[in-house]
Parts: structure tokens; sequence; C-alpha cells
């Protein structure tokens, strides 16, 4: 049982098919208590995508729009596409206690730690069991060109040598295996966060 704990950020970053929406989906639907932040997008939506519920789908004029009036906590243009997190929506969870998990990129993660307290934020980074797992993951999707299969493995190795700047790394080579460490690690962050000094307080248990 946890004490009333303050909400935080979860960021989990990887190169694309390395299975980090597949875990955050998880994660999602198995702790009411933990909101996925949905990002605004210029992309093009795919056949299986719901706007509102996998991206805000936006034209280029509509994520500037956004991006110049600072309504973004992070925002990157990858694959020639702009990305962004709009903060309304993720200060709305927070205070309503909920935590929220950010599915993102290098580049917003890193913009996400610079503009909040450090014990606010925890980040996990996930890697592929090999590049050439990887290369067999993106093409089993069977969602991409050939040419944008490409790009996605060169991409991997940029997205892979930021690792560093993550709090924990793990290898997703077993997918229920994955999620239950990161589960744990998300916990054992809630156990940091406890208000324990009010609960002292509240019940009198230095009282003399």
């Amino acid at each position: 049982m946890f004490i009333n704990y303050d909400p935080f950020i979860i960021i989990i970053s990887s190169p694309s098919g390395a299975g980090k929406t597949t875990i955050c989906r998880m994660i999602v639907n198995s702790d009411p208590a933990i909101k996925l932040s949905i990002s605004a997008t210029t992309r093009k939506k795919r056949p299986q995508e719901i706007s509102g519920q996998d991206y805000f789908f936006v034209s280029d004029e509509d994520f500037l729009s956004m991006k110049n009036s600072q309504q973004f906590l992070e925002n990157a243009l990858v694959f020639n596409n702009f990305y962004g997190s709009p903060k309304k929506t993720v200060d709305e969870e927070i205070k309503k206690g909920n935590c929220v998990l950010f599915d993102i990129d290098w580049q917003g993660a890193r913009q996400i730690k610079e503009k909040l307290p450090n014990e606010m934020v925890i980040s996990i980074f996930i890697l592929p069991p090999s590049l050439q797992e990887l290369e067999r993951r993106l093409r089993a999707r069977a969602q991409d060109s050939e040419e944008i299969v490409a790009q996605r493995m060169q991409q991997a190795l940029q997205e892979i040598s930021h690792y560093n700047e993550y709090d924990f790394v793990l290898i997703n080579d077993d997918l229920e295996n994955s999620l239950k460490k990161i589960r744990a690690i998300i916990e054992s962050k809630r156990i940091s966060r406890q208000n324990v000094k009010e609960l002292i307080e509240a019940n009198n248990f230095l009282k003399k």
C-alpha cells in the first residue's frame, strides 16, 4: 500500500521497432494511475491509428502555431515530421494525481529533463536484442517502404548513442520480462515520492 505520493513523469525511449510503444500501452492499460501523453504530429495517419488516441494529427501550420505559442513541453523533428507533447494535457493529469508516461525520442527526453526538476522525472531507454533483430521487426511490421526502413535503421544508431542520458537501460529480448522490470522501476519511484512527512505529522508518530 502506498502513502499518497507526488506524481511524476515517466519517459520511455527506444529506436523505432524496439518495442517501446507496445510496452507503453501495456503499462497504461494495467495501471489506471498512469496516463499516456498523446503527442501532436504532422505525420500522416496510419490505417489502424485513431486521432486523439494514438496521436493528435495536425497540419504543419497548426503545429508551428502551437510551437510558437509555447504550447509544447517538448517537440522534435523526426523523419521530416513534427512531434510535440502539449503542456495542457500533461498539467491536467498531474493535477489529478496521475503520473504521465511519454513515448518519445532522446530529443524530447532531453527537453523535458531540462524543464522539470530531476526528482520529477524517471527515464528508461529500451534496446533491441541486436540491430539484426531490430531490422527484422521493422520489416515484419510491413508499414514502411524499404527507404524508410533504411532511414529508421540509420536513425536507430543515432538514438542508441544517447542511451547514457537515461536513468535505466533495458534490453527488450523478452516482452513480459521487460515489462516486469519497468513496472518495478516505476514502483520504486513511487516509493521515493511518497509523502511520508505528511503521514507522520497527521498521525503524530513523533508526539511525546
